[in-house]
């Protein structure tokens, strides 16, 4: 049974910082393309931040800068470093998982994260 488990939301004042964390179980997880997505009410979800199985990253326009994706193959888990955070951050912060070479794709079940004074 895969699993994604996020960790780390809540409410920050502007300027402040999180980190989002996203452990994995079910799945081999060094193979997998990680990222991170957000839904902000009234709004698609979008892609955050990714992180490929090799390490490679790639992010939002509106969050370069300010937030950084990570991996920790050894303990199955993705973070999300969240610095100088905006109100329009808010959201439910979702995790997911991607092996296209195999058709999987998993998600979590979100975490909110709420920026304001």
């Amino acid at each position: 049974q895969v699993q994604l488990v996020e960790s780390g939301g809540g409410l920050v004042q502007p300027g402040g910082s999180l980190r989002l964390s996203c452990a994995a179980s079910g799945i081999i997880f060094r193979l997998y393309a990680m990222g991170w997505y957000r839904q902000a009410p009234g709004k698609q979800r979008e892609l955050v931040a990714g992180i490929t199985s090799g390490g490679s990253t790639n992010y939002a326009d509106s969050v370069k800068g300010r937030f950084t994706i990570s991996r920790d193959n050894a303990k199955n888990t993705v973070y999300l470093q969240m610095n100088n955070l905006k109100p329009e951050d808010t959201a439910v912060y979702y995790c997911n998982a991607r092996a296209a070479f195999m058709g999987a794709d998993y998600w979590g079940q979100g975490t909110q994260v709420t920026v304001s004074s």
